[in-house]
């Protein structure tokens, strides 16, 4: 059976080529090898073309920031997560400003809410040393529900 599968490939001046191994019978098929390995190759490119790889930025802040500032921020967090990347919100504490996180977790807060039409918040905020820090990812966009017509009955 092997024999002859081989002799009818080199007939037809093409390769033998086990598709299933673990499969019983293991399936073989009859291909031209090098046209196979040059259109799989191919494939892989134009998958690793359609991939977008998702950096983090990072926005830092300071407790004492000022309205204004902490817009422009949120403007430039905003453009981030529009243009697809994850982004790390942080609030730095200096000194005495350690004793209260709390003014960086209103922060936080804050700007999650004037963000949650672009954005979910990936991870809560929490202290990492002397910064607190949050991460924000863009909202994914809902698939527009096609409406099921109902066919009438006569």
């Amino acid at each position: 059976l092997k024999e002859d599968a081989l002799n009818i490939a080199t007939e037809r001046n093409l390769d033998l080529v086990e598709v299933a191994p673990n499969a019983n019978p293991p399936v073989c098929r009859l291909i031209d090898y090098g046209k196979f390995r040059y259109e799989q190759t191919k494939r892989e490119k134009e998958s690793r073309k359609a991939q977008k790889i998702v950096s983090l930025k990072e926005v830092r802040m300071r407790p004492k920031i000022d309205d204004h500032d902490l817009m422009v921020k949120g403007k430039a967090a905003e453009r981030f997560l529009e243009e697809g990347d994850k982004v790390k919100m942080s609030v730095v504490f200096r000194g005495r400003e350690l004793a209260h996180t709390d003014i960086g977790k209103e922060i936080l807060d804050r700007m999650a809410d004037e963000l949650s039409r672009v954005a979910t918040v990936d991870q809560s905020p929490k202290m990492e040393g002397k910064a607190m820090t949050m991460v924000l990812a863009k909202r994914p966009e809902k698939p527009e529900h096609k409406k099921v017509k109902e066919a009438a009955v006569s």
